[in-house]
């Protein structure tokens, strides 16, 4: 196992993706007025490429894209992808860039992969942590199907249409207020019924980790905290009620839930001055055929706290 790090290197070569294809990149964002507030986001657990999983992943791999095209959500987060999967809706989605490494690390076990639109987000930060006792440790907890996180800190695209300004004043040195900045975290909890602690500690170990994200100063804005996954209990159970406030865990919660009127295992739930817009448990399928044995959520949003 190896300790868990920021790698600069490698984010600077994903970031460097984003300028494959410039020109036309820039033709198509729908960003371009510099004024698009919205966003869309997906939950999806994909299904690792069992053997023993009907129907096979390659069949299901094109029912996936299909959906994903129909819906075309600005962030993915994916939960169970083996790195051959992950690769190949990558290859096939080309409007994403791609974050994420296995549980174990590197190319090895399922992956909690985050896709996202090149042409919308510039990637700011990216890091994993481990939901064990030694979270900077990647691959540790249980020796078989450890968990973690990824996360992201992302900024929006801000490209005035021609002859209109921006957001920005041509030197905007000092003008922090204009920070359009939030953060994605994407999980995948413990399944099994003997670890409700696991899932439980689980909960307190992101508690912690979003709270240390909080800000400074008022001289900075609240920045949005968007987290989505496969969290393997509903909403009342404990891991719940640790994160999400107003649902009477002994530690406050976090975050609101995209919906009141839900009995999933799949969420995505948010923190700071953000409305929703949109949400939908995504019951896709082709002659009841469904690609995976999850339904993705799909969440569209406004971020509110912005000018």
């Amino acid at each position: 196992m190896k300790p868990s790090s920021f790698i600069p290197a490698i984010v600077f070569c994903l970031i460097g993706l984003t300028s494959i294809s410039e020109d036309s990149a820039l033709a198509q964002s729908p960003n371009m007025g510099g004024d698009d507030l919205t966003i869309s986001m997906m939950t999806y657990n994909i299904k690792f490429a069992s053997p023993t999983f009907e129907p096979a992943w390659e069949v299901r791999r094109d029912m996936q894209l299909e959906m994903i095209r129909q819906y075309d959500p600005d962030i993915i987060g994916t939960q169970e992808g083996l790195k051959a999967q992950i690769d190949f809706l990558a290859a096939h989605l080309p409007e994403y860039i791609v974050v994420g490494e296995g549980r174990q690390g590197g190319d090895d076990d399922e992956h909690m992969a985050i896709f996202i639109k090149r042409d919308k987000f510039r990637l700011r930060e990216l890091q994993s942590f481990q939901l064990s006792e030694t979270p900077e440790v990647i691959g540790s907890g249980p020796d078989v199907n450890p968990r973690m996180v990824t996360w992201v800190r992302l900024a929006l695209i801000d490209i005035p249409a021609e002859g209109k300004n921006g957001p920005y004043p041509q030197d905007y040195r000092g003008h922090w207020e204009h920070t359009r900045e939030f953060y994605v975290f994407n999980t995948h909890f413990f399944n099994s019924r003997s670890e409700a602690l696991a899932r439980l500690n689980a909960s307190r170990l992101i508690h912690d980790r979003v709270s240390a994200l909080a800000r400074f100063g008022e001289w900075t804005a609240e920045r949005p905290v968007f987290l989505m996954g496969d969290f393997n209990c509903r909403p009342g159970s404990p891991p719940y009620k640790v994160l999400v406030k107003g649902a009477t865990g002994n530690v406050p919660g976090l975050f609101t839930d995209t919906s009141t009127d839900h009995n999933e295992i799949d969420w995505i739930l948010y923190k700071g001055p953000v409305k929703v817009l949109k949400y939908e448990e995504v019951k896709y399928n082709v002659d009841g055929v469904y690609p995976s044995d999850h339904n993705p959520i799909y969440v569209e949003f406004e971020l509110t706290g912005y000018e």
